[in-house]
């Protein structure tokens, strides 16, 4: 049988690379999804390679309580109770030092991040059936940090202590709990910040990240993909209040 066979899964930040790639992972594996972000437009442009019997969409933003409750609420009328939730929505606010940093992004990165996960774990966990599953997406700055990164590196920190709380009191209906860390990806998200890491530095971003990965390489969506599969499947089934690096060796 397939590792997700009818379970119905909510993937946040659903239109970026990972949530995408994630979502169709899932799928493969017989899942039921829910794609979510903030724009329609978007979402029905991600679903089109989707399988559309396994696949609804609905626009929220995750800093907002009422869309996500609105969200979990058109999640269960759609498929049921849900069985994993997928908080990987995220923003990479800007490149700055500390004492540069504008106050209003700062704000709004630890929004988005922290409150968001917050949000979509709180209002997800009454209708989640016992047994099931949280993935936070982190980053490898959640464990590490990275000059100019104060605003991301904080949040990302943040998200581990909300993933080990809930790790310990969802326990005993058998959710499991884990965040996801991955290095840099291939994608938009990672070269909107290697250009600020090479605005700020004078230097080539994406380079300076390769020589410091020892894969010497930034990751593919679809290999992070995998990783997230596995924390949503039950072959991670006594791995919870865990952080998974899936950095190319960074943090070894």
């Amino acid at each position: 049988m397939a590792l997700l066979q009818d379970q119905v899964c909510i993937v946040t930040g659903g239109t970026g690379s990972l949530g995408l790639a994630s979502a169709r992972r899932f799928c493969d594996e017989g899942a039921k999804v829910m794609l979510t972000d903030l724009r329609q437009a978007d979402l029905a442009r991600a679903a089109e390679g989707l399988p559309a019997t396994r696949v609804e969409t609905f626009a929220a933003d995750v800093t907002d309580a009422a869309a996500v409750k609105a969200l979990i609420a058109a999640t269960v009328a759609r498929f049921g109770k849900i069985d994993v939730v997928f908080s990987n929505a995220g923003i990479q606010g800007v490149v700055a030092p500390a004492t540069n940093y504008p106050d209003d992004v700062f704000a709004r990165v630890l929004d988005v991040h922290v409150k968001g996960a917050f949000n979509v774990c709180k209002y997800a966990l009454p209708q989640m059936n016992d047994g099931g599953r949280i993935i936070i997406t982190s980053s490898v700055v959640g464990a590490t940090a990275a000059p100019g990164s104060i605003a991301y590196a904080t949040a990302k920190h943040a998200q581990v202590g909300l993933m080990r709380t809930l790790a310990r009191e969802v326990a005993g209906r058998g959710i499991r709990v884990n965040t996801l860390h991955p290095g840099p990806i291939d994608n938009e998200f990672q070269t909107e910040i290697e250009r600020g890491i090479g605005k700020m530095a004078g230097i080539d971003g994406t380079q300076m990240l390769n020589q410091m990965i020892p894969l010497h390489r930034h990751a593919k969506p679809e290999e992070v993909a995998g990783s997230a599969l596995y924390l949503a499947s039950s072959l991670s089934g006594f791995v919870t209040g865990a952080r998974l690096m899936v950095d190319g060796g960074m943090t070894s």
